[in-house]
């Protein structure tokens, strides 16, 4: 059995959208980056100190973290203080609900091969509830229509159904960070009947390498994102606009173009990098050459700069208030309230133009001022 399966539940966005991308992707030399070194750590201890609420055995982990700080503990025990309060809650309506940490899951019964591993799972009667624990900061994730949860939940649902007299499917991303926790509910009979009839047909497209290539969101995390060629097209569309006649766009042009910009730009930035890597490896492309970048400069040895700088009669530093998030570390949660929560303020967020699916609502806008008038 392989380590990642072909159709990990975790790239499940990504092949359900685009079949033919999941043995592309396994066939690419993917490479582990300091950010999932990073999840994977804050896993770790998310693990330990949920069973050790739980009263189980497990070896401690920080002291072999690469990236442990204060903001990873205090992440992980917001996260264990979560799924010990849902332990309470499940306790209410099921006399002996059961919690899994890291558990494998296996749903190959609509997923050829497909297994993974749920961070969390408290199985009771009535409400079977998957946990997974994001660490990451840059996309704030959703658990709505969420195909990783949903592939997590028919995996336990495998296990448990039966065992336990299950009606829901609660399945939670918890990302502290991003000060998320977000619930998606589903009738389990509605789970099921989307397995059938979605997910296995699509799947068995996806491990035969089968399907229409697509492109779209969820090209972000894809392997061959830069050498795609539905994905060049599908931004290279953009060509058919003729920014000169007319000389201006219209309303309706641009309304057409918004939703494309934000892929166009990733897209670009992502042939630039992979040109560079392979440039770097020798390959020559006509008209462009590798040279070293801007740089800034910096001190060989800050202390023997300071001591230097203080011998010869100047103050070599500066004098600063912490950060908020620096100063909570420091006085804690409880205390940075007592002492500072009157003297905190959000000041309004830069406005920027978003889908209106979007979450935030709408700002006044002149047009509105002008219709209040």
């Amino acid at each position: 059995m392989p380590k990642h399966a072909l159709l990990s539940a975790s790239a499940s966005h990504r092949w359900l959208n685009c079949p033919p991308s999941a043995k592309l992707s396994a066939e690419a030399d993917n490479q582990s980056s300091p950010y999932a070194q990073q999840g994977t750590d804050a896993h770790a201890l998310c693990e330990y100190k949920v069973l050790a609420a739980l009263g189980r055995d497990s070896p401690d982990p920080t002291e072999d973290l690469d990236y442990f700080d204060q903001e990873m503990a205090d992440c992980t025990d917001e996260y264990c203080s979560y799924v010990m309060e849902q332990l309470q809650e499940a306790r209410k309506y099921c006399k002996d609900p059961e919690v899994l940490v890291e558990q494998r899951l296996d749903f190959s019964r609509w997923v050829p091969e497909g297994f993974g591993t749920g961070d969390c799972l408290i199985v009771a009667d009535k409400v079977l509830h998957i946990i997974d624990f994001k660490y990451g900061l840059g996309i704030l994730v959703d658990a709505n229509d969420n195909p990783q949860m949903m592939c997590y939940a028919l995996g336990a649902l495998d296990i448990y159904d039966g065992i336990y007299d299950i009606e829901t499917v609660k399945m939670t991303i918890f990302q502290p960070r991003r000060g998320n926790i977000s619930t998606c509910t589903m009738d389990k009979m509605d789970l099921l009947q989307w397995a059938e009839t979605f997910l296995k047909p699509t799947a068995a497209l996806a491990y035969n390498g089968e399907g229409e290539f697509k492109a779209g969101d969820h090209c972000q995390f894809c392997a061959v994102k830069a050498t795609c060629r539905k994905r060049a097209e599908y931004n290279l569309e953009m060509a058919q606009y003729d920014f000169e006649m007319p000389a201006n766009l219209d309303e309706a042009e641009i309304a057409a173009i918004l939703p494309r910009i934000d892929e166009l730009i990733a897209w670009a930035g992502d042939i630039k990098e992979y040109a560079l890597q392979q440039a770097m490896s020798g390959t020559e492309y006509p008209g462009f050459k590798v040279v070293e970048g801007r740089s800034v400069r910096k001190y060989t040895d800050e202390a023997a700069v300071a001591s230097a700088v203080e011998k010869a009669g100047f103050n070599p530093y500066e004098k600063k208030v912490l950060g908020i998030t620096a100063m909570t570390s420091l006085l804690g949660k409880k205390r940075f309230e007592e002492l500072l929560s009157g003297m905190i303020t959000k000041p309004p967020g830069k406005p920027a133009l978003v889908p209106d699916t979007d979450k935030r609502p709408a700002l006044n806008t002149a047009k509105d001022d002008f219709s209040e008038e």
